[in-house]
């Protein structure tokens, strides 16, 4: 915790170079392999599948509103401003990275891997500019999946490596699916992730200092 909160205090040139750096490498490496990955791992089915259905409800936004809903019920009882807190981070956390998905395709415009055969094709702006309907780049159900995971994680650190494993088997299943690029879902995670982190470190609980010892 203490390492992140000293990233977010760090000049701003520092920070926006490392996740410039970081970025551009978890995307361009995978990028590498986009055509490769796409013709040797597809599960035509992958959906008729109930364990894949499972994952892939790990992004969809309704899920996450209706676990926020549930622990704040639970939690409310013992400490209601804390409870509030929680529940709007859990919520914030997978909307915030659906929306900045959507709008990240709107400028990266790339098409979904089963437009070409899993060559590359972007979409013209001039060709439905507003619609994010068949472009891939990042992935939305990996993005929300992974901001959701970064906050549960959070929340319940102890259960953390449970919502990681759930967040990247979404992303697989998009993958085996063909509807998506291996770019696209590792893109996704990772803007999922750093949107998760940033919500955390803005607004999330902060620990008490112990108080001091007396004589």
């Amino acid at each position: 915790m203490s390492y992140w909160r000293a990233y977010a205090k760090a000049p701003l040139a520092l920070r926006a170079t490392v996740a410039f750096l970081i970025t551009a490498t978890c995307l361009a490496v995978p990028a590498l392999f986009d055509t490769a990955v796409y013709h040797a791992v597809w599960h035509k089915d992958i959906y008729n599948l109930d364990w894949a259905r499972l994952l892939r409800l790990q992004g969809w936004l309704p899920t996450w509103w209706i676990v926020t809903l549930s622990m704040w019920l639970v939690e409310r009882e013992r400490d209601a401003a804390l409870a509030k807190r929680r529940a709007w981070l859990l919520f914030a956390s997978p909307a915030v990275a659906g929306v900045l998905c959507e709008l990240l395709k709107l400028v990266i415009r790339r098409e979904r891997p089963s437009v070409a055969d899993g060559e590359w094709v972007f979409r013209p702006f001039g060709e439905h500019p507003w619609s994010t309907a068949g472009l891939a780049t990042p992935s939305s159900h990996t993005m929300v999946a992974f901001g959701a995971a970064t906050m549960m994680a959070r929340l319940f650190p102890r259960a953390r490596w449970v919502f990681y494993v759930l967040a990247a088997g979404c992303a697989a299943t998009r993958v085996l699916d063909r509807a998506h690029y291996l770019s696209d879902v590792t893109f996704g995670a990772l803007l999922g992730w750093a949107v998760g982190w940033g919500l955390w470190i803005e607004w999330g609980p902060k620990a008490t200092p112990p108080a001091p010892a007396t004589a």
